[in-house]
């Protein structure tokens, strides 16, 4: 298997799952450059291609700890601090103003789990509704999200239900 096909198979579910932890695009894309330059690097040292997945996802687990351990070895300037907690991600096509007009009660779920951080049991605990039903208004809003995607920046859907592709929006160009 080459970089190229896992960058293919993996970059957007590596982004989204290295944003929800470090919660930063700038940091996000730094980790997500060194994560694939160390798969591009060991990928002779890949041994069973078909653990690719698991293999891709402990190197970036592996970033991400580095990255905190340099963090934690640098202070923070109060600027520095407030930029790292903000909540913009317009590095991603639209995603800000897909988010945004989500029905209100997608929108807060949402954006207590991927944007804020916080667990889908805390996110039911803090708006009041059960853990089922902060999993099917998720669900519901990645769909809205989804179609979103693919209609306005010409994201293609593979056979998993993921987006895949470079966005073709004439709004983020």
């Amino acid at each position: 298997m080459e970089t190229a096909a896992i960058w293919e198979r993996f970059k957007s579910e590596v982004y989204f799952f290295i944003l929800k932890k470090v919660r930063d695009t700038d940091i996000t894309n730094e980790v997500m450059q060194n994560s694939f330059l160390k798969i591009h690097q060991g990928i002779n040292t890949l041994k069973n291609p078909e653990k690719v997945k698991a293999w891709v996802f402990q190197i970036v687990r592996n970033e991400i700890a580095n990255h905190y351990n340099q963090r934690s070895e640098s202070v923070l300037s109060p600027q520095e601090e407030l930029s790292a907690t903000s909540n913009s991600y317009n590095d991603l096509c639209c995603l800000d103003r897909f988010i945004n007009s989500l029905p209100k009660q997608y929108k807060e779920v949402v954006e207590q789990v991927y944007l804020k951080g916080k667990t889908q049991v805390e996110a039911a605990a803090l708006i009041g509704i059960s853990l089922s039903n902060v999993k099917a208004r998720i669900r519901r809003a990645k769909l809205i999200l989804i179609n979103n995607f693919n209609t306005c920046c010409k994201f293609k859907i593979n056979a998993e239900g993921k987006l895949i592709g470079d966005s073709n929006c004439t709004r983020c160009i």
